[in-house]
């Protein structure tokens, strides 16, 4: 099991026809925060037309979203369809637009605020976040070439290491290559490694390949 979300706020903005779009983005584990972080965005445009908003949790699977003053449908679905056509939870978007003097049509509605929101997806860092272990492994200094080497195959994050008397790593592995690892690390070292599970969590493995 994997989801998609982001690390950390981001916006970008264009204008259509006098009407300046803003599309913030951030992430949200709960409604509240959700919630929080849209009024955030209307305090901080009170004078903007509207701030059109929409997201998805993992938490009771809620998505909702609003189209602020803008005709019905033409909004806040669109902001919802980008964020469930690229796959991310746990994320909020708000689309602000400060009106221009030219009505859009719905059409133009719909494409503004379906580029503003894949406008903000594009600035934000997306995280693809994966069912993992968090490894420790203590062996002896003579087993830590053939333990390194292995490593990346198996896809592994190492997210601490110490040589003090013996060879102490702490890594990360996907959990479907748990146990394989596992097998082959108390093979290649005669079974003295010693290997604690320490904790089954979700972490962003977006930059292994």
């Amino acid at each position: 099991m994997n989801f998609f979300t982001i690390s950390e706020p981001a916006k970008d903005s264009f204008i259509e026809k006098r009407s300046e779009f803003i599309g913030y983005i951030a992430p949200v584990k709960t409604n509240e925060e959700a919630v929080e972080f849209v009024n955030s965005i209307k305090a901080e445009h009170r004078k903007a037309k509207h701030n059109v908003y929409a997201y998805i949790l993992r938490e009771n699977n809620i998505s909702r979203y609003s189209d602020d003053g803008e005709p019905q449908g033409t909004a806040g679905v669109p902001v919802l369809d980008v964020l469930q056509k690229r796959g991310l939870t746990d994320v909020c978007i708000v689309v602000t637009r400060y009106f221009g003097g030219i009505l859009l049509g719905g059409g133009g509605l719909v494409r503004a605020y379906s580029h503003a929101a894949s406008l903000a997806c594009d600035a934000a860092h997306i995280m693809d976040m994966r069912l993992c272990h968090r490894l420790k492994i203590t062996a002896e200094y003579t087993m830590y070439g053939k333990i390194a080497y292995i490593l990346p195959n198996y896809k592994t994050i190492t997210v601490n290491s110490d040589f003090g008397q013996s060879v102490s790593l702490e890594i990360l592995v996907l959990s479907e290559n748990l146990q394989p690892l596992i097998n082959e690390l108390t093979e290649i070292t005669n079974g003295t490694a010693q290997i604690e599970d320490i904790e089954e969590l979700y972490e962003d493995f977006s930059s292994v390949k």
